[in-house]
């Protein structure tokens, strides 16, 4: 009777957490993907500069993030409140997603500030998030929970944008309801929520300060963790890797919007309905690398989704119309999918089970690390490429300076050519998981904590 009581309590905090990821998987498809970075770039600042600024926007955001996660982690390990600094983390990005309507055009700085924030909160979320897997499943079954709650996730993206379209549809060139989806979002967001904080009971366990601050603990808990990573071998492979190759992912996500509105035109009502289509790609490809990571091993499948992002931005690089940018788009979110859920994964069987939070924190230090470069590197090579072909038309008398058709086609050009940077980041990532040893990582992490129980 106690067992059953048990299994049943764990399922509902399985599923609390599997409506979190349903709930801010709405802000990642409306805010990152579908409406706003499409908005920002081509309403809000309405030139080519608007890649630029838009990769700068991300780059921030990455930078503040990728200082803070480890000390949160940190932090979280010591105080044993993970789900506090979820919900701290998750208030902010949700107060800063509404206040996103406010963002009109010519409103540059405002759209910038008012995004970093919002990002910055529902990035440094995820941390905590992440973390919480190893307190509702078991070693067994990580993979298959982690794969559900990317897939639950998917789902309610595509629920929220259904709600959106039906909105921005329904009021055909009116910014105004095009504004109000932030609202809806950070709404959507928010209720979703709620389950994680009610039903998730965090087993409290903090551990000795000795009498010191909070702060003072993480600084010397992250640098202990630095320097103990290096005895984690396969880990610290994992996380080279990551480095590498999470540029090309979080640049792919950051610009999918973006690369649709100028390569191929794509409306709003059209980058919707897109994203639609690639979150029910992105839930297939979490169940689908869920069972593929317990069938041949976390890392085979890892760099079997890898191989398939390569082939759909190869791919990007040389489909001429809207058809094609749906195919490819379809096929990058179900190998994206397999990615960022095999990612989280892999932490928690290679991370010793009382510092969990503390590797997660790493994890996200590596991955927003990584994040800084990639949208950086990707929306300057767009405005870089775009400015140097309307130049080189202007230069050889094809064209005036002024005239719109060649900036149209020096932009469309400019931000195809600049997809081989996603090229190289996933190519040159891929080179050294190769040589990651699942197994010897398992084992390291359970030494570990054999030696500290």
């Amino acid at each position: 009777m106690e067992k059953s009581l048990e299994a049943k309590q764990k399922k509902r905090a399985q599923w609390a957490w599997y409506l979190f990821d349903f709930g801010n998987s709405a802000y990642a498809a409306v805010v990152l993907l579908a409406v706003y970075a499409a908005y920002f770039k081509q309403s809000v600042v309405g030139t080519a500069q608007g890649s630029a600024l838009w990769g700068l926007s991300l780059t921030i955001s990455m930078l503040v993030v990728a200082i803070i996660s480890p000390f949160l982690g940190a932090l979280a390990d010591y105080s044993g409140r993970k789900k506090l600094l979820l919900f701290v983390m998750t208030a902010i990005s949700i107060i800063f997603t509404g206040l996103l309507f406010f963002v009109q055009k010519g409103d540059i700085l405002l759209g910038m500030v008012l995004f970093i924030v919002a990002e910055i909160g529902y990035r440094s979320g995820q941390v905590f998030y992440n973390s919480l897997l190893v307190d509702i499943a078991d070693e067994d079954e990580i993979a298959k929970v982690s794969g559900n709650g990317w897939a639950f996730g998917s789902i309610g993206g595509i629920v929220c944008l259904l709600i959106v379209l039906v909105l921005i549809q329904t009021n055909p060139g009116n910014t105004t309801f095009v504004r109000l989806s932030m609202l809806i979002t950070a709404v959507f967001f928010a209720l979703f929520a709620i389950p994680t904080f009610l039903y998730i009971k965090e087993p409290h366990r903090p551990q000795k300060k000795n009498g010191k601050s909070l702060f003072r603990v993480a600084v010397e808990r992250l640098s202990k963790t630095i320097k103990s990573v290096m005895h984690y071998k396969e880990f610290l492979k994992f996380m080279i890797a990551l480095l590498i190759y999470n540029d090309g992912i979080i640049a792919a996500l950051d610009f999918a919007a973006i690369i649709g509105a100028v390569i191929f035109g794509v409306t709003t009502v059209e980058l919707i309905i897109f994203v639609i289509i690639v979150q029910i790609t992105n839930v297939i490809g979490a169940f689908v690398y869920g069972i593929l990571g317990e069938k041949i091993g976390l890392k085979n499948a890892l760099v079997n989704s890898l191989v398939v992002m390569l082939i759909s931005v190869v791919g990007m690089l040389f489909v001429p119309n809207k058809m094609g940018y749906f195919i490819v788009g379809s096929l990058a979110g179900f190998a994206m999918a397999g990615v960022q859920s095999l990612d989280r994964t892999l932490v928690s069987v290679f991370a010793p089970k009382n510092r969990n939070a503390e590797f997660y924190g790493f994890f996200s230090l590596a991955g927003r690390t990584s994040s800084i470069i990639g949208p950086g590197v990707m929306g300057l090579a767009a405005t870089g490429l775009s400015a140097w072909i309307l130049n080189f038309l202007v230069k050889n008398n094809l064209a005036s300076a002024a005239d719109p058709n060649a900036m149209q086609v020096a932009e469309k050009i400019g931000h195809r050519f600049a997809l081989v940077t996603l090229v190289f980041f996933l190519l040159v990532g891929m080179m050294p998981l190769l040589f990651v040893n699942e197994e010897e990582g398992r084992k390291a992490a359970k030494i570990s904590d054999e030696a500290e129980a």
